[in-house]
């Protein structure tokens, strides 16, 4: 989710949260009251922050996940899916998109145009 959506969006990102848990995930970060927040990276070439919506560890491995849900700049969210997917990889960790009814057409749109064909997301 970009940071222009959130603010509208805290009520499905709870609602993430407490899906995961309940499957087992532990140590739980996300960008609410009461948690912790993820560790934000820079893109040197813009300045801009790249932070995944929730991070959280299951059976000793570290997951990433991205809520998706329609946004205005689809571009911002393509290339943070990327950045994500790229770091998981590189540190044997997983990258995972949450989505819920209503954006399913969407999210494969979006996966599709960046060939992350691969992903099944998560619906909620």
């Amino acid at each position: 989710m970009v940071k222009l959506d959130k603010k509208e969006n805290k009520e499905f990102l709870e609602k993430s949260i407490n899906h995961l848990e309940a499957i087992g995930f532990k140590n739980i970060k996300a960008d609410l009251d009461g948690y912790d927040r993820p560790k934000s990276y820079v893109r040197k070439a813009s300045d801009t922050k790249i932070t995944p919506d929730i991070v959280a560890v299951k059976n000793g491995r570290k997951y990433f996940f991205d809520i998706s849900l329609k946004s205005e700049k689809p571009r911002l969210l393509k290339t943070k899916w990327l950045f994500l997917d790229t770091l998981s990889r590189m540190n044997s960790n997983r990258f995972r998109i949450i989505t819920t009814k209503g954006h399913y057409k969407f999210t494969d749109a979006m996966l599709a145009d960046i060939n992350l064909t691969n992903k099944n997301p998560i619906k909620i």
